[in-house]
């Protein structure tokens, strides 16, 4: 009986015939060929995933570099006691509500005289912001002393003069004129004749470019969605309307000095690349920035108004030192409530709960409410905080509380895992040595999971700082410009400023929104950073 079982045993040789078969050999061969394959697509798909990431990131990065600087013109500025002090008094009532801007509007004039007419005066005062002045009314505030000297200011341009400055506007580039020109007068509608066909390369251009000449007159007609074209003659500037090979004429943006022939390169040709019907900054605006900056006065500098101010209606004065604040403050008030709760809940469940259909009902609860989406916190947040107990709606508190519900089944599972990874011969070593279930937990246990239990709360407060839907449920969308002082001020954070600033259509604003993103990511870079850098440090293997 045992030999015959024996001799149908597969013999050394039998194996080894079948090990090298064609069959198995393919078989192998496909095997082989199946991990390489899957090899492959696990390296495309990290090589995929990496080049999304990267050009998101660089997408932002690249948007948000221009909103951390910014421009300002150094401007020499005359404090006239009539306009600071009309009364003689110098108290600081009077000095806070002085007309400030009027004095800005004097410099400017001062170096760009000769401008005339509603539009023209309106782009002059919109060179400047509408906080220009502050930091005039500020130094004099300080120093009243300073009243009827002339200082030096870095006034800070508008947002438009701003991206001007940053080449994301118009594009100006001039080249030396050819031939004499002639101007008819020094402002208004004006006529510039030429007698050697000064203009006859601006009219092959506009030729060989595809626009038409006018039937009647045979000049080429310009408009607002051509470059604009234009002529600086005699420390002045002309807009053209129409231009022959012979003549043109156009409107003054800046009045010239006089109106004697100029020779080339006495005068220049200028275009602005960009049609002025696609900018944000016209012709005149374009002509009075140009005009400031061949004084030197514009500077390019580090934008820490971005980081020092709160939120604002212009772009250029708009900052996130609200939204940080109100960030801060927020998550403060989850910290303080989901930290002992959370710890001593996972304590309770892990160590001492009895193992029962209740326990186990709160166990699955709580794993559910770790997948519940964020905005569920947000209208349960709104029903009991805001419209049963009445607190103050857009409050760091109320967002708080909101962010602690939503943390909370996080804290309580990351603490839970991190209180069962420590060994079992841990309690029961400090219990034999007579130390009660409650002193072996929180004398021994509990600290030698606390590396774990810090992890899983600065990754949960990370993702709190990230949320936006649960605090737009509970009014923290509303547009604050004062800095939250208390916890029950009104208050934003700074994934709803983001998400305010994106829905504005400025340009700045949107660069300013790339670079909240930019600080949000920051931070949330680093509190994952220290989570691991603690996981690093203090964790244990046993």
């Amino acid at each position: 009986m045992t030999d015959a079982a024996h001799s149908t045993l597969p013999t050394a040789a039998l194996i080894a015939s079948r090990r090298n078969s064609p069959a198995n050999a393919a078989l192998v061969k496909r095997r082989y060929a199946a991990e390489r394959r899957f090899k492959a697509f696990g390296i495309g798909a990290l090589i995929l995933t990496g080049t999304f990431l990267l050009a998101l990131l660089t997408n932002i990065v690249g948007k948000s570099i221009p909103a951390f600087f910014e421009h300002t013109a150094n401007l020499e500025v005359k404090l006239d006691p009539a306009v600071l002090a009309p009364d003689g008094k110098v108290d600081p009532a009077t000095l806070k509500s002085a007309d400030y801007a009027s004095l800005t509007r004097a410099t400017l004039m001062s170096i760009v005289p000769g401008i005339e007419g509603r539009a023209a005066r309106k782009s002059l005062s919109g060179v400047l912001s509408s906080g220009a002045a502050d930091e005039l009314r500020r130094r004099v505030v300080a120093d009243p002393s300073l009243i009827g000297q002339t200082i030096k200011v870095p006034l800070l341009l508008s947002d438009d003069g701003d991206l001007y400055m940053k080449g994301q506007d118009a594009g100006a580039s001039s080249v030396p004129g050819i031939g004499t020109v002639t101007p008819s007068d020094i402002k208004g509608s004006i006529t510039l004749t030429s007698t050697d066909g000064a203009f006859k390369s601006l009219v092959d251009d506009l030729t060989k470019a595809g626009v038409p000449k006018d039937a009647d007159t045979g000049a080429i007609v310009l408009n607002s969605n051509l470059p604009s074209r234009l002529v600086a003659i005699n420390g002045g500037l002309v807009k053209l309307q129409s231009v022959t090979p012979d003549g043109a004429t156009g409107n003054v943006l800046l009045s010239l000095k006089g109106n004697e022939a100029a020779s080339g390169p006495a005068w220049q040709q200028t275009t602005y690349s960009v049609p002025e019907g696609r900018r944000k900054t016209n012709d005149q605006d374009v002509a009075i920035i140009e005009k400031v900056k061949e004084t030197g006065a514009i500077q390019k500098g580090i934008n820490w108004r971005f980081f020092t101010s709160g939120d604002s209606r212009e772009p250029e004065l708009a900052g996130i030192r609200g939204a940080l604040v109100g960030s801060a403050l927020t998550l403060l008030v989850t910290l303080v409530l989901c930290l002992p709760i959370g710890v001593l809940a996972a304590v309770y469940l892990e160590e001492f709960a009895p193992k029962n259909r209740l326990t186990d009902i709160i166990e699955v609860n709580i794993n559910n409410l770790a997948a519940v989406p964020s905005i569920v916190f947000g209208l349960l947040g709104l029903a009991v905080f805001l419209n049963f107990m009445g607190l103050p709606r857009s409050a760091p508190l109320v967002g708080g509380l909101v962010l602690a519900l939503l943390v909370l089944p996080t804290i309580i599972i990351a603490a839970r895992a991190a209180i069962k990874a420590v060994p079992p011969s841990i309690r029961e070593a400090a219990i034999g040595l007579g130390a009660s279930r409650q002193q072996a937990v929180f004398h021994h246990v509990l600290p030698l999971a606390m590396p774990g239990i810090m992890t899983g709360t600065i990754i949960g407060m990370a993702h709190a700082l990230g949320e936006t839907a649960p605090l737009l449920m509970i009014g923290m969308i509303a547009f604050i410009v004062d800095i939250p002082g208390s916890l029950t001020q009104a208050a934003t954070v700074l994934p709803v400023q983001i998400y305010l600033w994106s829905d504005l259509p400025e340009v700045a604003f949107q660069q300013r929104t790339a670079a909240a993103i930019v600080v949000l990511l920051a931070f949330l870079f680093a509190m994952n950073g220290a989570a691991i850098w603690l996981r690093s440090k203090f964790e244990r293997r046993w």
